[in-house]
């Protein structure tokens, strides 16, 4: 490379250089000078009044020597193998001045006024990607959306449930925000935030059996007095008489019946019978006030139900011991006055007592269900009928179950 005509030998290979233009500086000059002078490599050019550049390769004979070839540069010049070329960097843009704003920092003249710009809507600031930009007179400010802090430059989401969020029962972080959710039981308020207890009660009567209790969050069934809860909903009848839960004497037994018991004699015989086992009563054939009467009186004891559908079998009567030849026919002696039941003979030892119009509790009935049997070659005291009776006590519940 030669500089100022000292050549320095190089070796012979393609190179590209990229040489920085620059300008040369002219010396300040004040009034009384006559001349000014230049760096190195310019002279004076008094047409321009500037520096100018000396054109080495031009002026200097043989300043390269050898296959080198010259290329003048700035204040100097290069020797460089002839394949070399010389890439001036570009020329840096001019940007064309700013008219000079008159307004403050933020304003902008508009006529012979100053108005606020929009920095946000020009998207003219530096507000983050996660940042929401909101414009103030003069300026703008940078905050973060709702449910998010500012953490150095950046807005993160902030746990709102971890920080008080006002859900009554449960809280769900989400990002920017939060929800509310409720536990079972319960319903959101229009609020979003409270929960409301749901009244199941309302919604149906066949959630119970009995009768349906709400409670918070849940509802609960309940029995009526003499029953306990069968499952969650169901009602069941207490069987006191095997609890122990009556107050029969020892003359008594106790008769269970739906939603409470009844205490009865155990001889429960009247005149002109008399007993002669448990719940059976004789009437004596000695006895004249037994001829117009069933020779024998069984007493039973049932409950059904209120409102049960009918016709319905109830009881099942059933003949202990007949003559071989009798002829047996089943009635309702007493008790039926107004017709709720009826016999429906099934053979010729056997009858049902069946339920012919619903009735309702609680209440009783107390029934005479007489067998008469007829036998041609039997003659009783000039009579060949007899008959025996079973005294049915009936106790209807004052429920449906």
């Amino acid at each position: 490379i030669s500089m100022q005509g000292v050549c320095v030998p190089i070796l012979c290979v393609c190179i590209c250089v990229t040489v920085l233009l620059r300008s040369a500086i002219s010396q300040p000059r004040s009034e009384s000078d006559t001349y000014t002078e230049c760096t190195d490599g310019y002279h004076w050019d008094p047409q321009t009044e500037h520096c100018k550049d000396i054109n080495e390769c031009e002026t200097i004979p043989d300043a390269c020597k050898g296959e080198m070839k010259c290329f003048n540069h700035y204040g100097g010049y290069l020797c460089l193998p002839r394949s070399a070329s010389l890439i001036p960097a570009p020329e840096p843009p001019i940007t064309p001045a700013q008219p000079l704003n008159p307004c403050p920092l933020g304003y902008e003249p508009q006529g012979n006024s100053c108005v606020d710009i929009d920095e946000c809507e020009r998207h003219e600031h530096d507000c983050q990607p996660s940042q929401e930009c909101i414009n103030s007179v003069g300026a703008f400010t940078c905050q973060c959306p709702d449910g998010y802090r500012k953490v150095g430059t950046e807005c993160v989401d902030v746990n709102e449930c971890e920080m008080g969020a006002p859900c009554s029962q449960r809280c769900y972080n989400t990002y920017g925000t939060f929800l509310c959710r409720c536990d079972q039981g319960y319903e959101l308020g229009p609020d979003g935030f409270e929960c409301k207890d749901i009244d199941e009660c309302s919604y149906s009567s066949y959630l119970c059996q009995y009768q349906c209790v709400n409670e918070p969050g849940k509802f609960s069934c309940v029995c009526p007095e003499g029953y306990r809860l069968l499952g969650t909903r169901m009602c069941q009848d207490i069987n006191e008489c095997e609890t122990g839960e009556h107050e029969c004497t020892e003359t008594q037994n106790c008769v269970n019946i739906h939603g409470r018991y009844q205490c009865v004699d155990k001889n429960s015989c009247q005149e002109p019978y008399i007993q002669v086992s448990d719940n059976r009563c004789v009437c004596p054939v000695s006895n004249p006030a037994c001829r117009e009467l069933p020779f024998s009186i069984v007493h039973r004891y049932m409950s059904i139900t209120s409102e049960r559908s009918v016709p319905s079998d109830i009881f099942q009567i059933q003949a202990t011991s007949v003559s071989a030849r009798a002829y047996n026919t089943f009635r309702i002696r007493s008790g039926d006055e107004n017709g709720d039941f009826y016999i429906r003979q099934i053979n010729n030892i056997s009858a049902m007592l069946v339920l012919a119009r619903a009735v309702s509790g609680p209440r009783e009935y107390t029934l005479d269900l007489e067998m008469v049997s007829i036998n041609p070659l039997v003659n009783y005291q000039n009579n060949y009928q007899t008959s025996s009776a079973l005294r049915l006590s009936i106790y209807v519940g004052p429920y449906t179950f």
